[in-house]
């Protein structure tokens, strides 16, 4: 692999692993980024002979789809913060308040981070009196955390923000237009994840 090229991956590798575990990296350095990265790809364009194999930024879904995610990530950090939350905060009640009973596991599934960042947000969770957890596990579960009222109260807040950056984000399309791309997404996840389909919306707000 040709340096540029592992610059390039490098580069995708760290705006990857800042939206995963919900780093907050400023908007000036995320934008340096993202130019560097498409510097390297104009480079590799021009120097290499096998131009054909090499990802044109321009014309990538998977490049699209990452650079829209990270907006979006962005976009609802921003309201989110005033409340105190994060994504991965907002996401945690969300599915709580939508799959009741998920063990911490399926919590972390469903929220895109790891088991360990999942029991750690309980833990601050519970701590601050938005969820509550029994003192002995169910059976085939492991500790199911529950919203308590406060919970839900800081969840409806949440959710007029996110709803908010949504409508911003879908206002240019029409109704059918949102169909289709909500399909066309569902596809890629089935071919990349080899399911029939998801079906299911993590959260109100589009991840």
């Amino acid at each position: 692999m040709h340096e540029a090229e592992l610059l390039l991956v490098e580069r995708l590798r760290r705006i990857e692993v800042a939206d995963l575990q919900g780093d907050e990296i400023g908007t000036g350095d995320r934008h340096a980024l993202l130019l560097n990265v498409k510097q390297l790809t104009t480079t590799l364009c021009q120097t290499s002979d096998m131009s054909q194999d090499v990802i044109d930024l321009e014309t990538s879904l998977g490049y699209l789809l990452k650079e829209a995610s990270s907006a979006l990530r962005f976009a609802m950090e921003a309201v989110l913060r005033p409340l105190g939350m994060t994504v991965t905060h907002y996401s945690c009640l969300e599915l709580l308040a939508q799959r009741p009973g998920l063990s911490n596991s399926e919590l972390a599934r469903g929220a895109f981070v790891t088991r360990q960042s999942m029991n750690v947000l309980l833990q601050s969770l519970e701590q601050d009196g938005s969820v509550t957890r029994p003192v002995e596990a169910r059976v085939g579960r492991v500790l199911p955390a529950e919203l308590t009222a406060l919970g839900r109260q800081r969840l409806d807040e949440a959710s007029t923000a996110v709803r908010s950056v949504e409508a911003k984000m879908l206002r240019a399309m029409t109704p059918q237009e949102q169909d289709v791309a909500r399909s066309a997404l569902r596809s890629m996840v089935a071919s990349l994840t080899g399911s029939a389909g998801t079906g299911q919306e993590t959260t109100r707000a589009a991840h």
